[in-house]
């Protein structure tokens, strides 16, 4: 079960688990050597030319985090936003996501649609304590341990460390702060302490969080599952932009290739290869 390689991952330091949103994405990452992945809310939206906004369905979700998980096999922690409704809904959402394979979800307290808090400059609304209890104890009887529960808060201060007790309460096993719950690292660590169980920290690109908190200081505030939710996806934008802007502007295609990732090294990636082998192994001969 993916949710148990995943907390014996925990158990022994840190896990980083970088933002992917399709198989290429997925085997980068674990090429890269990576032992979990993060199916990014912003990035899949973001493929689906979408803000992280909640305007994608369940289903579309769920279909990319299938193709992530098709790619290998490093544990999965998914983005279900909202639930996709009220508690009902939540305990379906999370249902589906476990058949699907993946070793954890996290869900947040926001209103639905949600809104992504490092883009807007107001506080997000959050729905009320019974409310966002339901749907965890919803969720967390639908899956028992066949998934790592982790609920997030958008609440901040005193309000978001009340709602993180009562979360563990109803059945999280983990607590996700985002970046604008806490100012201070010491405000992290006093989470822990209270709540008493392990936090998860996305370390989003331009955030106080991605700058201050070094594995040293994350293990000391009880995080043991951190994300890097947007950085492959900022930097593959970056990428792609200047490559399209040097053809766009007459550049030779083949000077451009030249700075690019070697075609073989790419076929090599993608794992021709491996397709080659089954070939030989299964087909019949030409001519047969």
């Amino acid at each position: 079960m993916t949710a148990t390689r995943l907390r014996e991952l925990m158990a022994d330091d840190v896990v980083f688990a970088p933002g992917v949103w399709d198989g290429l994405t997925a085997r980068l990452a674990a090429q890269a050597g990576f032992p979990a992945l993060c199916a990014s809310g912003f990035a899949i939206s973001a493929a689906l030319g979408l803000p992280d906004a909640e305007l994608y369905t369940m289903s579309e979700n769920l279909d990319a985090v299938r193709r992530i998980i098709e790619a290998g096999d490093l544990p999965v922690i998914a983005d279900i936003d909202t639930g996709y409704g009220n508690a009902v809904n939540a305990a379906r959402t999370a249902r589906r996501f476990a058949d699907a394979g993946v070793a954890a979800v996290f869900m947040e307290d926001q209103e639905s649609p949600k809104r992504c808090p490092i883009c807007v400059g107001d506080p997000v609304p959050v729905i009320s304590l019974g409310e966002a209890t339901g749907k965890i104890r919803a969720v967390r009887d639908a899956v028992g341990d066949r998934l790592v529960v982790i609920a997030r808060t958008d609440a901040a201060g005193e309000e978001a460390l009340a709602r993180a007790e009562a979360y563990v309460a109803a059945g999280a096993e983990m607590i996700m702060p985002v970046t604008k719950t806490f100012s201070t690292v010491e405000e992290w660590a006093g989470c822990h302490k209270r709540v008493g169980v392990r936090l998860m920290a996305t370390l989003t690109a331009s955030t106080w969080v991605e700058r201050d908190f070094t594995p040293e200081v994350l293990r000391e505030v009880g995080v043991r599952l951190a994300l890097l939710p947007t950085q492959i996806l900022l930097s593959a934008t970056g990428a792609m932009r200047e490559t399209l802007r040097r053809l766009r502007s007459g550049e030779p295609p083949a000077q451009v290739s030249a700075d690019a990732l070697p075609h073989h090294d790419f076929v090599d990636l993608i794992g021709f290869a491996d397709i080659e082998k089954a070939q030989e192994k299964y087909l019949p001969a030409a001519g047969a």
